[in-house]
């Protein structure tokens, strides 16, 4: 049977200033542990911190742009395009333009805050 999902779950983003994270499908408002889908609402300025995590991501921007830094170098991803990050890969991401970003974060597995190893 099809599980109906009315509304995100709002949870808690790290970083330097307040980011809204909407959970849809995951381990808080699904109960989800093979994937998590958020939408993310980064203010201008916006950093998190550097994290390993035990996941791949997908992430569309739908407005603004996001700078995905990695060991490799930075990665500007503008609205209408994506990126993928591989688990085990440093990586931060962060929102310095003037607009923000709004954007979609699908992980496999899930998000988790055991398996995301945040930088201290």
């Amino acid at each position: 049977m099809p599980t109906h999902i009315k509304q995100p779950s709002v949870i808690e983003a790290a970083g330097n200033k307040p980011k809204r994270i909407e959970e849809f499908i995951g381990r808080v408002n699904s109960r989800s542990t093979g994937v998590s889908v958020a939408r993310m609402q980064s203010p201008s300025g916006w950093v998190e911190p550097g994290q390993t995590p035990e996941f791949e991501e997908y992430t569309v921007v739908l407005r603004g742009s996001l700078r995905v830094t990695t060991l490799d170098g930075v990665i500007d991803v503008n609205a209408g395009e994506a990126i993928i990050t591989g688990r085990g890969e440093w990586v931060q991401y962060s929102t310095p333009g003037d607009e923000g970003a709004e954007y979609i974060a699908v992980c496999l597995p899930a998000f988790s805050m055991d398996t995301v190893h945040r930088d201290v």
